[in-house]
């Protein structure tokens, strides 16, 4: 599914992830080695190449400007984030977006059990459908350690997107 524009690009991010505490930008492929796009994203020194919406909480705005421009993310090396991220299949990484929608302090009831868990699963297929079909899907959940089956990072030929949920179950 790669047929995504802007406004719908735009609705599902704001529906499947503003009310939590995330991290959602990407940015363009521009080295080789996919880890330091990566980090390009987290360290905001790229902007999405499209022009679509980003979502990044205000909170950590004084921590950016007075600490270092990836915070709250650990200063990190792309050797680093390739060791620290495991591969997981697309089903898997829709599924682990699905689950950055709840908010582990505030949430009584999990994605997998909710009424609406059909629904959060499409727009997160949807979010991740931008990336297409080729995407390599990765996460840095200790899930992924033993099984390719359990993302907050997403890796195209062409973008870098970077999902996190400071508060997700």
């Amino acid at each position: 599914m790669n047929s995504i524009d802007s406004a719908l690009w735009d609705a599902t991010l704001e529906r499947l992830l503003d009310d939590v505490y995330t991290f959602a930008m990407t940015g363009p492929r521009r080295d080789e080695d996919w880890g330091r796009d990566v980090l390009a994203v987290m360290d905001r020194s790229v902007t999405d190449p499209r022009g679509w919406q980003t979502l990044e909480w205000q909170i950590d705005k004084e921590g950016r400007e007075n600490v270092r421009p990836s915070f709250p993310f650990l200063p990190l090396t792309a050797e680093q984030v390739h060791a620290w991220t495991y591969p997981v299949t697309a089903s898997a990484a829709a599924e682990l977006l699905a689950s950055l929608t709840q908010e582990w302090f505030f949430e009584g009831r999990p994605v997998r059990t909710r009424a609406d868990r059909d629904d959060v699963l499409a727009d997160a297929r949807m979010v991740l459908g931008r990336f297409g079909a080729d995407a390599d899907f990765r996460t840095s959940s200790d899930l992924a350690r033993t099984s390719a089956s359990p993302d907050f990072l997403a890796v195209s030929t062409d973008e870098a997107g970077v999902f996190w949920s400071f508060n997700a179950n």
